[in-house]
C-alpha cells in the first residue's frame, strides 16, 4: 500500500486543526468554568443557546441537528434541563412523538445571565486580536465546516477520486471522533458531539 504525502495546504490545515480542537477544549474548559456558578456546564449553555436563537420551538432531533451534535447527548441534557426547571416540553402539532423544546422562565433569566458573565470575559480575551484576523480565521472554520458537513465529516469523493487515481487507499466513511474535555456532563471537544460508533 502506497503512503500518500499531504500537499504544504494539507500541512498548514493539519497544524491549524491541531492547534483548533486544543483552543476548543480550552474553551470549553473555560465556559464550564465561567457558568459553572449558575449550575451550568458549557455543553448546558451551548444548547440553552440553541433553543434561545431558535426561530420558533425546535424537537431535540432539530436542535441536535442544528449543533451537529449526537441527538442522544442533546436528548439527555435537555432531560436534565428539564429537571432543573430550565426547559419545557411543548406539543408537537406535526408530530407526536417528537416534542417541542422550549425555555422556561426560570431558563431564559438563567441563559441572560451567562450573557452577562460571558461579555467581560470575551472582551478580555479579544483584547489585543485584530478584528480583521478574526474574520478571516471565521471564515475559513465556516469553509471547513461546509466541507465537511457535505461529505459528512469525511473527504467524500475526493477520496474516492483519489483512489482511482492510485493514490492510497479510502479512508474509512463516517463521522470524525471527537476527544472528550475533563468537564462536566461530558462536553465534547467539538461542541456536545459524541460518535455515535
Amino acid at each position: 500500500m502506497r503512503r500518500t504525502k499531504r500537499t504544504p495546504v494539507g500541512d498548514a490545515l493539519t497544524s491549524f486543526v491541531i492547534d483548533l480542537l486544543r483552543v476548543n477544549s480550552l474553551i470549553l474548559t473555560a465556559g464550564d468554568r465561567l457558568v459553572a456558578r449558575l449550575g451550568l456546564t458549557s455543553a448546558r449553555w451551548q444548547i440553552l443557546g440553541a433553543i434561545h436563537s431558535a426561530e420558533r420551538p425546535q424537537p431535540v432531533a432539530w436542535l441536535a441537528r442544528n449543533l451537529g451534535a449526537n441527538r442522544q447527548n442533546v436528548q439527555r441534557i435537555i432531560n436534565d434541563l428539564n429537571k432543573e426547571g430550565l426547559v419545557e416540553f411543548e406539543v408537537n402539532p406535526h408530530h407526536r412523538r417528537a416534542q417541542l423544546v422550549v425555555l422556561s422562565d426560570k431558563g431564559r433569566e438563567t441563559f441572560e445571565a451567562t450573557k452577562l458573565l460571558q461579555a467581560p470575559w470575551v472582551n478580555s480575551l479579544s483584547n489585543g486580536l485584530v478584528i480583521e484576523d478574526i474574520t478571516t480565521a471565521h471564515r475559513l472554520v465556516l469553509a471547513l465546516r461546509k466541507k465537511l458537513e457535505a461529505n459528512n465529516g469525511t473527504a467524500g469523493d475526493l477520496d474516492r477520486e483519489h483512489v482511482s487515481r492510485g493514490r492510497g487507499t479510502p479512508r474509512k466513511a463516517g463521522r470524525l471522533r471527537r476527544g472528550r474535555t475533563q468537564s462536566g456532563d461530558d462536553a465534547l471537544a467539538s461542541s456536545v458531539n459524541e460518535s455515535s460508533e
